[in-house]
């Protein structure tokens, strides 16, 4: 995998009423089940969504509703749930704020917890989940993705997707 995987990142420990609890590192919190914040970014474009095929140390080959990750502390300051989604919407999809129609707009939050049977990695978490409209479909940015798909929201069980994923066709009714 590439470098971002092997850095050493910082994500917030929280308790089940998603309140801050301590620093924890990313893949201890995984590999222990450590109960931590994240959030799922849904982008659309022309009124379909974007999966993702994640290519990633956990639930690897899955599809994702369109990005997933936490935010992390930087200099001792947790970023905020924006920041962490921009940072991550360039990353791993080389956007940026101005290749979005729209801007941010919060769904919902949710728990969830799931182990990935391929690996040795739990997700833990209090889901943070946004949605954003793109205004030009990017390029598949293969350190990050095997590839995307383009689905209308009620799209078939065709896809695997990851567990949280799951939860969120739950949470819209789709």
């Amino acid at each position: 995998m590439i470098d971002y995987y092997k850095k050493k990142l910082f994500l917030v420990k929280i308790d089940k009423n998603d309140k801050f609890v301590d620093q924890v590192e990313r893949w201890q919190a995984h590999k222990q089940g450590i109960l931590h914040r994240g959030f799922t970014t849904i982008l659309t474009y022309k009124r379909q969504v974007l999966l993702q095929q994640r290519k990633h140390p956990s639930f690897d080959g899955l599809y994702d509703l369109t990005f997933s990750s936490h935010p992390v502390f930087i200099d001792g300051v947790l970023q905020s749930m924006e920041e962490a989604i921009y940072n991550t919407l360039e990353r791993e999809w080389k956007l940026i704020k101005k290749d979005l129609n729209t801007d941010l707009r919060y769904l919902d939050k949710f728990y969830y917890q799931a182990r990935d049977p391929k690996s040795i990695y739990t997700e833990h978490e209090v889901d943070y989940l946004y949605i954003a409209e793109l205004n030009r479909l990017p390029e598949v940015n293969q350190d990050f993705a095997y590839g995307y798909e383009l689905v209308n929201l009620e799209f078939s069980p065709d896809f695997q997707l990851a567990p949280w994923a799951e939860t969120v066709k739950k949470l819209l009714n789709v």
